[in-house]
Parts: structure tokens; sequence; C-alpha cells
């Protein structure tokens, strides 16, 4: 008589999670590294992604790169993508100055030295990219067409929401599915002291992160799972108070690109604490479960200038950040996926 049956070992069960990965220039290379590491669990699945500026374009290379061949060359792709924006130079410089571009590196590094204000600080009071006319090119655009679009915009893979704001109306367009344009992503990315606005179907689109930064509501269709994961590269706090006009201006510029997330913070704990006491019927709106990689001490000691100007060896350095970050994730907090918040709300929004 034959002796029981061992059943056959089962796969984990996979943690499905949803990313919103915020916009901050090429601060998003933190991104890039956190991606890395994620990429490398494979019971961890990614369902859909929000994204802003940087964030749109790392969750459109992720995307694609699923799609094209799985982890592997989801890998590949971010690799391709930072490497071609670390070849641009520098977001502010028009195409004649890029051979110049070594010098003005050391000039700039000098001055942000010695000087309380940087050129590029001064630049932006007087300098229009109008004023170009038509001969201004987007330094992104070659960086953004060399996605595949044909799979960005692609109805299998996880679900991709891209954010942009309405020059006119201040409002957040959320751009998905076919309408996830090369246009479109560099709506997203669209700095108005450095680009020209985007014009798609007769307006005029800014980086998104002044009005989603990133876009949570996208992410909370029913079929979606509750549990989201932001990779913030836009620090909360910041102990020091700016003095220089330059740490003003960036202070200024941070908290402008946070406030639509803190926004949509207080939204999503309130429901939470509405369903805890009982006031909410359970199932009537999403409990969201949300969690975060972020790495503010890194982000506190980078210059402004570094969001516009991503020479490899920064975007080498936060990839490396980006990837032990995540490790730490890992290892002390991806095991609340599916169960409960990682991430203490009331805390983080000064209410507990």
């Amino acid at each position: 008589m034959d002796g029981p049956v061992t059943p056959a070992p089962q796969p984990p069960a996979k943690r499905r999670v949803n990313l919103a990965l915020q916009g901050g220039g090429a601060h998003g290379a933190f991104t890039w590294g956190v991606l890395d590491r994620l990429l490398e669990e494979d019971d961890l699945e990614i369902t859909a992604i929000s994204g802003t500026s940087a964030g749109a374009l790392n969750g459109a290379a992720l995307k694609a790169g699923l799609i094209a061949g799985g982890r592997g060359a989801a890998r590949k792709r971010l690799d391709r993508l930072w490497h071609r924006v670390g070849e641009i130079g520098d977001f502010r410089m028009i195409p004649w100055l890029q051979p110049f571009l070594p010098a003005m590196r050391f000039w700039q590094g000098a001055s942000e030295a010695l000087l309380p204000v940087s050129p590029q600080g001064l630049a932006a009071q007087f300098y229009s990219p109008y004023a170009w006319g038509d001969s201004w090119q987007n330094p992104l655009e070659p960086v953004v067409r060399d996605l595949d679009f044909a799979r960005v915009c692609a109805g299998e893979g996880p679900r991709l929401f891209v954010s942009a704001t309405n020059v006119r109306t201040g409002k957040i367009k959320v751009f998905s599915g076919t309408a996830i344009t090369p246009e479109a992503l560099m709506a997203s990315a669209c700095l108005p002291t450095v680009f020209q606005a985007v014009t798609i179907d007769g307006e005029s689109y800014w980086d998104g992160g002044y009005a989603g930064n990133p876009a949570l509501f996208p992410l909370y269709e029913p079929d979606l799972p509750e549990d989201v994961l932001i990779v913030s590269i836009n620090p909360m706090r910041r102990d020091q108070v700016p003095e220089t006009p330059l740490d003003i201006q960036n202070r200024i510029n941070e908290i402008s690109f946070n406030a639509s997330l803190l926004s949509e913070l207080r939204a999503v704990n309130f429901v939470r604490r509405l369903i805890a006491e009982g006031r909410m019927e359970k199932g009537k709106m999403k409990e969201v479960r949300l969690h975060m990689i972020a790495d503010d001490g890194l982000m506190n000691n980078l210059s402004a200038n570094s969001k516009t100007a991503p020479n490899p060896q920064l975007l080498d350095r936060l990839k490396t950040a980006g990837r032990a970050a995540a490790d730490r994730f890992l290892a002390t907090d991806a095991c609340h996926i599916g169960a409960e918040p990682g991430v203490n709300l009331p805390g983080l929004l000064g209410q507990g």
C-alpha cells in the first residue's frame, strides 16, 4: 500500500502592490535604484503605477520592460533610460553650450561654494525658455521617444497613470492607456522655468508635481489592491531653516510639490479613521494601506541645482542609495503588505 502523498511545494503567494512614484528631476534616479531592487523580488507583483515627472518616466520604462521580457528586461530598460538622461548633461543648457559643459560644471560648483545665490537662480529671474522661440528644443525629447510606446500604452501589464498640470486651470490631468504619448510624458516633466509648456489637444501643460506628486486617487479602483507603495524623493521635513535665496526657493518648491500628496494622505487617514471608529461601513470606500520608501537624509544633503544637472556620478550615487533604501524596506516593512499600513499616517501628518 502506498504511503501518503507529499503535496508538491507551492510557490509563495504574490504580494500585490501599487506604486506611486514622485518626481524631482535627476533625483528620480533614486527611484531607479528602488525599482531595480524591488524587481529582484519574484513574489512582489506590481499591479499599477502612478507617476509624475521623473516618476512618470520611471513608470513608463518599468512597464515597457516588464511587458517586453519580464523583470530582467525592466531593469535593463530602466538602466537605458537613466544612462540616456545622464548624457543630456544639464537640462538648462541650450545645444550650443553643451561642448562647454565640463567647464560650466566646475564654475557652477565653485559658485555654489562661494556665493549665496547660484547663477541658475539668477538666470531664472531673467531667462525664459520662450526666448528661443521655435528654435528651442526639449532636451528630454530624444530620451522620451526612445521608450517603446506600444508597450507603455499596452492593455496588459501594470496599469500606468501619468499626471500633468493644466497651465490655464491649475487642475491635474491624468493620462492613461493610449493617451500616454511622448508629449504626455514631456508634459508631466515640464518644469516651467526650464522647458516650454507642452501642448496636447489645444491645452498647455506644466510639470505634474504642482497638482499631484504623485496622484494617489487613480490607484483606488476597486479591482486594484489596497496597498500603495510611495517612493518619495522630496523631503517632507528639513531641520534647517533655509537662509540663502537658493535654499529658500528650493524649499518653497519642495513644499509646493508635496502639498497635493499631503492633501491626499489626509483624506486616506480620514477614511481609515471613519472605518476604524465604525462610522463608515467597511467596503464602502477603499481602505488604503500606505507604505513608503525614502531617504530624506540624502535628499537634505543634495543641492537644488542637482535636480536639473543629471551627471552620471550623481545618478549612480542616487541609484545606489535607492537600492539600499529598498533593501531596508524589504527587511523591515515589506511584511506589512497585504496586512496593515507601513506608514504611521497620524505621525507623518502631525496628528499623533
